[in-house]
């Protein structure tokens, strides 16, 4: 297995927090962390290439190819709060070896910056969502549970989150990080706003960050663009009954 990440750069950060934002269920860690990259103006420091990606690049119209890719962006934040590093990407791995080696890399890459505390995103699929979206959380141990539990409106997660989102909280416990997973309800395998919202109003309060939701839907158009283009939404649109087994790795 080859995992490869190129850094660019080594910022000086503040006891980070990482934020994990790939794709999964109502790709709310994927519109999460484009949000935030967008909002906060984060700044790329490294770029992850594995042979666990998809085995395919997309032509745009300049010829130019759209690759399977994962990147990292650093927030250095001017009230004196934690720094973030957003972990962003157009895709998972695709095979469990290969979502183990990219996770433990990453970690491996924020652990030199100092970073001891992980938060991963996700949605949790409902045939129907009424009303608010309700918010879950799952975390590395009792005392980050009450924190995660604090942040508002949260139930504790019960069953199995699987994908990156559950594995980030599973690595850290082993590593003796702290982490926590929020998911929060959502239809299905399409963008999905109002759950990003949610996880996003979670995420601020934790992060003592007020978080501007009004351009939410620019990183959704974003994130439809970039699905349609490696033909994901189309595929899942097709072949819903075979969703579990062609994108086992979305939480």
């Amino acid at each position: 297995m080859v995992c490869s990440i190129e850094i660019t750069e080594k910022p000086q950060l503040n006891d980070p927090v990482l934020i994990e934002g790939l794709p999964g269920i109502g790709f709310v860690a994927n519109i999460a962390a484009l949000h935030l990259i967008s909002e906060l103006k984060a700044k790329k420091f490294a770029e992850i290439v594995s042979s666990s990606f998809q085995d395919f690049a997309i032509l745009t119209q300049d010829g130019s190819p759209r690759a399977p890719l994962n990147e990292l962006y650093y927030v250095k934040r001017e009230d004196g709060e934690r720094d973030l590093i957003i972990w962003y990407g157009n895709t998972q791995a695709l095979t469990t070896p290969g979502q183990y080696e990219l996770c433990g890399k990453v970690l491996d890459v924020a652990a030199d910056l100092g970073c001891r505390f992980a938060v991963s995103l996700g949605g949790f699929k409902k045939e129907e969502v009424k009303g608010v979206p309700s918010l879950y959380c799952a975390a590395s141990d009792e005392a980050t549970v009450q924190e995660a539990l604090g942040l508002g409106d949260v139930k504790v997660m019960v069953g199995h989150i699987f994908g990156i989102a559950g594995l980030v909280v599973g690595l850290c416990r082993l590593r003796g990080w702290r982490a926590f997973a929020l998911l929060v309800d959502t239809v299905g395998m399409v963008p999905d706003a109002e759950a990003t919202g949610v996880a996003l109003g979670a995420l601020g309060r934790f992060l003592g960050l007020p978080v501007d939701l009004s351009r939410v839907d620019v990183a959704v158009d974003e994130t439809k663009r970039v699905l349609e283009s490696f033909g994901l939404i189309h595929n899942l649109g097709e072949e819903k009954k075979k969703e579990d087994d062609a994108l086992r790795w979305y939480v």
